[in-house]
């Protein structure tokens, strides 16, 4: 099963992929680790991509379709194994460009959890987790401009996601566990 986390930056993807990943048994793909560990490494793909981050853009589509590929060269077994997408797709077209990729490899997208939270929290969590992490992307300016790209070029997927009958709305406010249960519930309500 490749599962799409989906939600705004500081919606809980983070958190509830590593449950999905132990509940059942997925690899995971966060593309945002993947772009900061380049970035870390100085590498010529992180110098690209942080010029994009930095400014709080998406990294072009083809660039990640490319990256993704490369991750299932490597390993293709991934695909076959269930993969779940932390970060990624961001746009439809991302989305089309993920299901095209995956059918070369035999599969497809099975579900989408959409993590539903307002805006204020998220800009609550992303100063919070900020002031613990470090991470340069979470501050007020940076996270401004990230919520305006998310509801600008990413929330139409919640829309071509449900149109494919494969979004799952999950309120993203509660307990870390309570949350899950809701999203294991959707998950395990469809594979029936």
């Amino acid at each position: 099963m490749n599962i799409v986390i989906f939600g705004a930056p500081g919606s809980g993807k983070g958190t509830q992929s590593e449950k999905l990943i132990a509940e059942y048994g997925l690899e995971h793909i966060s593309t945002g680790e993947l772009l900061r560990d380049h970035i870390a490494r100085g590498t010529a793909l992180g110098k690209l991509a942080d010029t994009y981050i930095s400014n709080g853009q998406l990294i072009p589509d083809e660039f990640m379709i490319d990256v993704l590929d490369d991750i299932f060269k490597q390993d293709p077994a991934k695909a076959e194994k269930g993969v779940i997408f932390d970060g990624f797709p961001r746009t439809v077209a991302q989305a089309e460009a993920l299901s095209e990729l995956l059918a070369r490899y035999g599969s497809d997208v099975h579900a989408v959890v959409g993590l539903e939270v307002e805006e204020d929290e998220l800009v609550r969590r992303m100063l919070e987790r900020g002031k613990q992490s470090g991470r340069s992307d979470d501050n007020l300016d940076t996270i401004k401009k990230r919520l305006e790209v998310y509801h600008r070029q990413t929330s139409p997927l919640r829309d071509y996601y449900m149109g494919k009958g494969k979004y799952h709305a999950i309120n993203g406010n509660g307990t870390v566990d309570g949350i899950f249960g809701d999203i294991k519930t959707a998950l395990d309500g469809q594979k029936a």
